[in-house]
């Protein structure tokens, strides 16, 4: 399956009854399959004026107990952040996924990886964190599309998708899960789902006009983030025990430093990676399993340098760390980062 339509099945799959979009390349395919699928299965489909109007009517169908499901690209994705820090502020679950494009502004329909700080920093106002896995195949980006629904609900926070475009648009084999039936499941105690007087009626807000409401708000939800930095972060490594050369590469562009890792071996240059699943929570344990053969650390991706500050937090002063990137659309090839690794090697030698 396409990429986009491999995550559009496996959130329907996921007990997914309400989308809300807009149309934005490169992830319309989505909007697509959803417009196309949702009618058939009793669920709810709306293609919104603009993106400002889809994260909320998101926010609305999501603070009713519903699973929901909102995708965009990058821009779109600028435009919903008010609304994001929203739906963190609540306490509200749902799915984002932000097929990404070049920028900044409008940039290109091509792939990119500058998207980062605005996943893991969030462009909102306030102290807020947004859970961010970044799948590296389209069978990735099927099992966690359905995990970030059960991550949503169990922390009660919006779980977003961080892909690139070329993982939206490429097609590969892939296993859907089977469809889960939530049509009889318990009710969320927390939801406006109405009460019936069978309970207290639920009340969601996210304004708090009273500075000790607030602070006891913002303190009791950085409670739940600190157990999501224990519990949450997932990465997969090869051979960084032995390796000369570590990279720290996510999502797509993993795929093509794992390419250059083989051609730098049949060299005789030891090189290992680490690869980042969650980007928020970042996995700065993966660290720790670095050797001591190790001379540098290479940050490998699609943007100026966005990740990499998180990799020099995580290596704390340990070991050196370069940058190997492209940007405005453009893939990195393993042979570009043979050739610059190479030279990094040199050098540290």
């Amino acid at each position: 399956m396409k990429g986009n339509e491999a995550l559009a099945a496996a959130a329907v799959a996921s007990g997914c009854r309400y989308y809300f979009g807009y149309p934005i390349t490169p992830q319309n395919e989505i909007i697509e399959y959803m417009s196309r699928e949702m009618p058939k299965i009793g669920g709810s489909f709306i293609q919104a004026e603009g993106e400002i109007g889809a994260i909320s009517m998101a926010y609305g169908a999501a603070a009713s107990g519903g699973r929901v499901f909102v995708t965009s690209s990058s821009p779109g994705i600028a435009l919903m952040q008010e609304g994001i820090s929203f739906l963190c502020s609540a306490d509200i679950p749902l799915v984002l996924v932000n097929v990404s494009r070049g920028g900044p502004g409008i940039g290109s329909i091509q792939p990119g990886q500058a998207d980062y700080f605005q996943a893991t920093r969030g462009g909102g106002n306030g102290d807020y964190h947004t859970i961010v896995y970044a799948p590296a195949s389209i069978q990735e980006s099927v099992d966690y599309v359905c995990k970030a629904f059960d991550i949503a609900d169990e922390y009660r926070n919006p779980v977003m998708l961080l892909m690139d475009g070329m993982l939206g648009q490429m097609m590969e084999p892939v296993v859907l899960p089977e469809e889960k039936d939530f049509s009889s499941g318990a009710k969320k105690a927390w939801a406006l789902s109405g009460h019936k007087n069978a309970r207290e009626k639920n009340v969601i807000r996210s304004l708090r006009l009273k500075p000790e409401d607030l602070e006891a708000s913002v303190e009791r939800r950085e409670e739940k983030y600190r157990r999501a930095e224990k519990e949450l972060p997932e990465f997969e490594e090869i051979g960084p025990g032995d390796a000369e050369i570590v990279f720290v590469a996510f999502g797509s562009t993993a795929r093509i430093v794992k390419e250059a890792i083989g051609i730098l071996r049949g060299e005789g240059i030891r090189c290992g990676m680490i690869r980042p699943i969650t980007l928020w929570p970042f996995p700065d344990r993966a660290f720790d399993n670095v050797g001591k053969a190790a001379k540098l650390i290479v940050s490998a991706e699609l943007s100026m340098g966005q990740m990499i500050r998180d990799v020099r937090l995580a290596v704390n002063g340990r070991y050196p760390v370069k940058l190997i990137h492209r940007i405005g659309g453009s893939l990195l090839s393993a042979e570009e980062v043979v050739m610059k690794a190479r030279t990094y090697y040199e050098d540290a030698f």
